[in-house]
């Protein structure tokens, strides 16, 4: 446990934060997630327009890398335009 007061106000803070991440992390994962399951092409499309806005929010935010998020919603974008 820390003891010195700057330590002990970091502690907190990487609580909150780490907290908020997961959270935004697992909306991230379901979204995206959600894209993939669609059975039709009209639910696909719609899905993937959520997840690509969290996906730049979270690329702009570090939550994941910005090439990462890039590539993620350039293989959705491709998966979606191939579905019947």
């Amino acid at each position: 446990m820390p003891r010195i007061k700057s330590a002990k106000k970091r502690m907190r803070q990487t609580k909150v934060r780490t907290a908020r991440n997961k959270t935004q992390r697992s909306q991230l994962r379901t979204a995206v997630k959600r894209v993939r399951t669609a059975g039709t092409k009209a639910e696909a499309t719609k899905a993937l327009a959520e997840a690509a806005s969290l996906l730049d929010r979270a690329g702009r935010k570090r939550l994941v890398h910005p090439r990462t998020a890039a590539r993620q919603k350039s293989r959705l974008a491709k998966s979606v335009a191939t579905k019947a």
